[in-house]
């Protein structure tokens, strides 16, 4: 099967001992993104972990920033900010925002991998203000109102 690549980010490796992102098996969204640096979190501690990574997303896109299921299954470790936005404009080191939900301390190491790019498409709305908004189906009802 051949991989579809439809859009070409720039990428500096600040670390180059480090792999580049890659996507685990065709047809993946997430890039794997890995730790530059080892990181122990105690229970209900976050962290910021770099990656040694800095992209130049396009115009028209941007970087989310998601969970590893795995790594939040195994250690209870996930993206406390999930998910995580990189703007086009953004030229620094992507962070990882790291937070320990679990019962136990963890240590990432370095080089572990500790989260996903996802390069999603973004538009820009034009926002009008109105007195009224138009009727809908569901209305005003907010949490829980489809149900358990």
């Amino acid at each position: 099967m051949t991989e579809r690549l439809d859009l070409v980010v720039e990428i500096v490796r600040d670390d180059p001992d480090l792999a580049l992102p890659a996507y685990a098996r065709a047809g993946d969204a997430g890039l794997d993104l890995v730790a530059a640096a080892t990181v122990t979190l105690r229970p209900a501690a976050r962290q910021i972990v770099p990656t040694g990574l800095r992209v130049a997303i396009p115009a028209g896109y941007a970087g989310l920033v998601v969970p590893r299921s795995g790594l939040a299954l195994r250690a209870g470790v996930t993206v406390l900010n999930a998910p995580g936005l990189i703007d086009s404009g953004y030229r620094g080191e992507i962070g990882v925002l790291l937070v320990n939900l679990g019962a136990e301390t963890v240590t990432i190491g370095r080089g572990e991998r500790i989260a996903q790019l996802v390069i999603q498409a973004v538009v820009q709305a034009a926002l009008v203000e109105v007195r009224e908004l138009p009727s809908s189906e569901r209305g005003g009802a907010g949490f829980g109102s489809t149900g358990p």
